[in-house]
């Protein structure tokens, strides 16, 4: 079955219930999705979309957001989700690589660029500002069918697009549902951008499989959370570690204990973090594990401790193992991702020889099972759950005067996960400082992928063929 059939197989049941908010549109029903969505795959249609292409989508998250992604899949589009900061030189390559043939923005400064980029592709608004059509033929996918090209890239600073079929994302949708016990009686408060995994694989997909219901908010704020959570009794609450940082220093932090489920993930949570937030508002923050090729993989259990400083265990279909020379985290199963779009090699690489997914990251089991994640065999830096790939920020930073040689690390935060890190080698007088790279910067890469930390250094350590090795910064 494919992801919207069962979305549509839901909604054809109880269509007065309420599915999704915002502050705009208020409450939509199951049936207001149900027709709203069908409407805008035919203005898709209308316009000339056909299954199979693609159709990038970012913009605030908002009702009208999520009637054009289920839209979109619902007539076999493949959503590119891409984060609105990015700037020109990001998107270029994305629109390059993907070949796009809609784009759905709010950004103006974007719909510039695209005019710049590829004059031929369709530009609409969220709301879809488009002629009506009559709606063909759909939900008729395949498993099989492509449905998601997240980019990420690791260590090669140049993003590759993850394809992620509709089987996949429905396994992922579905073994989190399992997992925590998600039925249609829950309302999440979903303040995650649309635009990554965690948002919209996990909390969006999850609540429109399950039946439930999700307030939408536009950024994350603790008294925003807080007073959703309240004025729509809410039950859950999906964050990364640095909105639990800020929920954690609110005078209202024992408001959480009214949510049944608090879920952690895109970075490590300090266990610190989660004891204070045991002590101050009785929650007991369920932390997971996943990646954009793999959507979630592990979870601390729902019955039973939630062990801070762990990500838990494999999820339903999930299969996992260590690399027995290296501790390197291997898994398959039906969320694994289909391959890296039109790079057969990168693929290749990216599986053992006996179809095991290579995630990159290193793994260590406790004496009772748990998986705890001890560090990256890849570089990338996760700063407040967003990725920062250090090939991309070194290369704009070795363009600045300043600027002999750099590397860029992640140094660990409580508040952020990690806070990217500048190791620069000056030219000989010189000597840049931190608001000097940073507004080098502007414009270029997005201001989440900016250093917040600089060290001048004499030299790169680096081995017999030139590689930097960061690991022996700090």
């Amino acid at each position: 079955m494919s992801l919207p059939a069962a979305w549509s197989k839901c909604w054809a049941s109880q269509t007065s219930k309420p599915t999704l908010w915002d502050a705009s549109a208020g409450w939509i029903s199951r049936g207001d999705l149900a027709r709203r969505t069908k409407a805008a795959a035919g203005r898709l249609f209308g316009a000339g979309l056909r299954k199979g292409d693609r159709i990038i989508l970012s913009a605030a998250a908002s009702v009208d957001l999520v009637v054009a992604h289920v839209a979109a899949l619902r007539l076999g589009l493949i959503v590119v989700p891409v984060n609105g900061a990015y700037q020109q030189g990001e998107l270029a390559h994305i629109v390059g690589d993907a070949e796009p043939r809609a784009a759905v923005v709010d950004n103006p400064q974007w719909v510039r660029w695209l005019a710049e980029l590829a004059p031929e592709i369709l530009v609409a608004s969220p709301r879809l500002d488009l002629d009506d059509a009559a709606a063909p033929s759909l939900d008729q996918l395949s498993s099989r069918d492509p449905a998601l090209l997240g980019y990420t890239s690791g260590t090669t600073g140049v993003p590759k697009g993850a394809v992620l079929t509709h089987g996949n994302l429905l396994a992922g949708a579905e073994s989190v549902r399992i997992a925590w016990r998600w039925t249609p009686d829950d309302r999440l408060v979903l303040a995650l951008p649309l635009f990554h995994m965690h948002g919209l694989g996990v909390g969006l997909h999850g609540t429109l499989l399950t039946g439930a219901s999700a307030v939408l908010l536009d950024g994350f704020s603790a008294s925003a959370v807080l007073d959703a959570a309240e004025a729509h009794d809410a039950t859950l609450f999906f964050g990364v570690p640095t909105m639990y940082t800020r929920l954690a220093q609110s005078h209202r932090v024992s408001e959480l204990s009214r949510l049944r489920l608090c879920v952690a993930g895109s970075a490590a949570l300090p266990a610190d973090l989660h004891r204070r937030l045991g002590e101050a508002a009785d929650v007991r923050v369920l932390e997971r594990y996943g990646m954009t090729e793999t959507i979630m993989l592990v979870s601390n259990p729902y019955d039973g401790e939630r062990r801070a400083g762990t990500v838990g265990f494999p999820l339903p279909g999930v299969e996992l193992r260590l690399a027995p020379d290296s501790g390197e985290v291997l898994v398959r199963g039906p969320n694994v991702f289909a391959g890296y779009w039109r790079r057969p090699e990168a693929t290749e690489e990216a599986f053992d020889e006996d179809g095991w997914f290579r995630t990159g990251d290193l793994g260590e089991f406790d004496e009772e099972g748990y998986l705890r994640l001890r560090g990256r065999a890849k570089e990338l830096v996760i700063s407040g759950g967003l990725n920062v790939y250090p090939r991309e920020v070194e290369d704009a930073l070795r363009s600045h005067s300043g600027v002999d040689d750099v590397a860029i690390t992640g140094t660990p935060d409580e508040e952020w996960g990690e806070l990217v890190t500048a190791w620069v080698v000056p030219v000989a007088g010189n000597t840049p400082k931190l608001e000097d790279l940073r507004s080098h910067l502007d414009g270029v890469c997005a201001p989440f992928k900016h250093p917040r930390l600089l060290h001048l250094i004499d030299e790169l350590p680096r081995n017999a063929l030139g590689k930097a090795q960061k690991h022996l910064l700090g």
